[in-house]
């Protein structure tokens, strides 16, 4: 799985529907995969940013190149990539409750 599916699927909990595509099943609405950018799109790593914070996580920034969820500090050429990053240390370390992983 690459960075991104890791994060829709552990952190989101968004299910593939098929290969192109996303099921958010909370909102009720497909996502393309292509359509889905959180390292190049702020907007998009803000819906992380917002689940996160939603599962009890404390989010901290420099607003241009580093973001930290608790104790997890990543950066990044730009704070969505820097988000990203920080996100997918969390899913893919399962430092975070294995219950909804």
């Amino acid at each position: 799985m690459t960075k991104i599916e890791i994060i829709a699927r552990r952190i989101l909990e968004w299910k593939l529907n098929r290969w192109d595509r996303w099921y958010d099943y909370k909102n009720d609405r497909f996502i393309l995969v292509s359509d889905f950018q959180p390292d190049e799109n702020l907007d998009h790593a803000m819906l992380i940013v917002e689940r996160l914070k939603g599962l009890g996580f404390t989010y901290k920034t420099n607003g241009t190149s580093k973001a930290s969820f608790d104790d997890i500090c990543e950066t990044g050429e730009t704070l969505a990539q820097a988000i990203t990053n920080a996100a997918y240390s969390i899913a893919d370390n399962s430092s975070i409750d294995e219950g909804w992983i």
